[in-house]
């Protein structure tokens, strides 16, 4: 079996001879309300190494600077056999100003949210006036809190362990988390200071639509979803990549939950990061898989860049619902403004079918249309055509506009099927290769009838194979 894959105006053509549909790709449901489990401490004691040993795979941003990890990021895990959410936490340094102290803050919210608190103290530097004043902290909350002796690599380091008795937490668990020693017996603690497991759990068919937020770096991705939430959910700061890890928000917005995931900005080439902006920006790629729907936000107070069509692409690629952001709109003039419409007319003619929606992340003007936007992009994504419709609807346009004889031969579409939805994909079966043209007019002409504003459309090519007679 041969099969060619054609990308062309948002659309992904493939061309075989092979006349079964394309297997449904099936999204992993969502799990319900789980018990949270913070991790927390100072900068670079080795959360993120301690979170990646938990979950079994590097999940979190790891890098050996400090502050790598702003944001408190949440991750579904379980231990056996009981699942809880694990909130990963940027350094909490009570004395901070700037950044530093919008990512205690931050931390300090993930221990109001927890059920569990787990506190990362260095065994070999030993606890420090800053581990004493996160203590002092953790005690006034009162929530159940287990002590993480961290980079205990041997047993010669278990006498570091011991001497952290003296904050009064009680017994220190002796772990590596680089080498995964003691972790074990980390987590059986936890679980026993875990509450109850809830009696009801949800699908993924009611709970909140999911919802990516991607953009350039200091597009203000941040702020719109700080605006959403009402609340300081993510640090913002001027300066470009701040956000490190994918940040998930449940944001209530049209009387509903909104699953929002905030991304790291994503640079011009992946080569060009460092170590931890590349790992961020393959979290961001995992973020765009788990979405339904990728709010991409441009900046419109500047000219359309590469970072702008490239991330575009990315979602097309994707197969998820599009919506896209004017962020700044606030700061324009007319003149831009006509400039802008010019270069939307000339660069993403390929995306004239997703929505628009122009906002100020910074002033809340207009954020509420993006509820309308998504729900009309999610409409399009989950749209189903009958099979009967589909092609009487092709028969009518076939017979008033036939595909152009080439070679003495006029390709002809025999029947067509839509294998699946999320995004809508279609199967042609036909007696011939259909040029590029005349595929982008089947595929205008499906979005004149069908809708299917704000998705991408698949059109897969089943050319039937002449038999040769003998």
């Amino acid at each position: 079996m041969s099969r060619q894959t054609i990308h062309d105006r948002g659309i992904k053509y493939e061309e075989t001879v092979v006349s079964e549909p394309a297997d449904n790709v099936e999204s992993p449901a969502a799990q319900g309300p789980l018990p949270v489990v913070a991790v927390v401490g100072r900068p670079n004691v080795g959360k993120s190494t301690l979170v990646n040993r938990i979950l079994g795979r590097r999940e979190a941003v790891v890098e050996d600077v400090p502050g790598v990890t702003r944001d408190r990021v949440a991750y579904e895990t379980a231990w056996a056999g009981r699942a809880f959410t694990l909130l990963d936490t940027g350094g909490w340094d009570p004395e901070g100003e700037g950044m530093a102290a919008r990512i205690t803050a931050q931390a300090e919210v993930a221990v109001t949210a927890a059920d569990v608190v787990v506190f990362v103290v260095d065994s070999v530097v030993g606890a420090t006036d800053t581990d004493e004043a996160v203590v002092r902290v953790l005690r006034r909350s009162g929530k159940p809190v287990v002590l993480a002796a961290n980079k205990v690599d041997g047993a010669s380091g278990e006498a570091d362990a011991t001497a952290l008795w003296n904050l009064g937490l009680g017994e220190p668990y002796a772990v590596s988390a680089l080498h995964g020693r003691g972790s074990g017996d980390l987590l059986d603690a936890v679980l026993e200071a875990l509450p109850d497991a809830p009696s009801e759990t949800f699908d993924e068919e009611t709970g909140p639509r999911r919802v990516a937020l991607l953009g350039k770096p200091n597009v203000g991705k941040s702020s719109l979803l700080n605006k959403l939430a009402g609340e300081d959910r993510v640090v913002v700061d001027s300066v470009a990549g701040t956000t490190v890890d994918p940040v998930d928000e449940i944001v209530t917005l049209g009387e509903r939950d909104w699953r929002f995931i905030d991304t790291a900005g994503i640079r011009r080439r992946v080569r060009e990061a460092s170590g931890a902006e590349y790992f961020a920006s393959l979290r961001t790629a995992t973020a765009l898989e788990r979405a339904e729907v990728a709010v991409v936000l441009v900046d419109a107070s500047e000219p359309l860049a590469e970072q702008d069509l490239r991330i575009i692409s990315m979602v097309e690629e994707s197969g998820r619902a599009l919506v896209l952001a004017y962020n700044k709109w606030d700061l324009l003039d007319e003149e831009r403004r006509e400039m802008l419409e010019r270069e939307i007319d000339r660069q993403l003619v390929r995306v004239t079918w997703a929505p628009r929606v122009n906002v100020s992340a910074l002033t809340g003007w207009h954020v509420d249309r993006l509820v309308r936007a998504m729900d009309t992009a999610l409409e399009g994504w989950s749209t189903r055509v009958p099979t009967g419709r589909l092609n009487a609807f092709l028969g009518e346009i076939v017979a008033a506009h036939p595909h152009p004889v080439r070679g003495g031969k006029q390709p002809r579409i025999l029947f067509a099927t839509q294998a699946d939805t999320k995004p809508p994909r279609f199967v042609l079966f036909t007696s011939g290769f259909l040029e590029a043209s005349y595929r982008r007019f089947i595929e205008r002409r499906l979005r004149e009838e069908f809708g299917f504003a704000g998705t991408p459309i698949e059109l897969s090519m089943r050319v039937r194979e002449r038999r040769s007679r003998r």
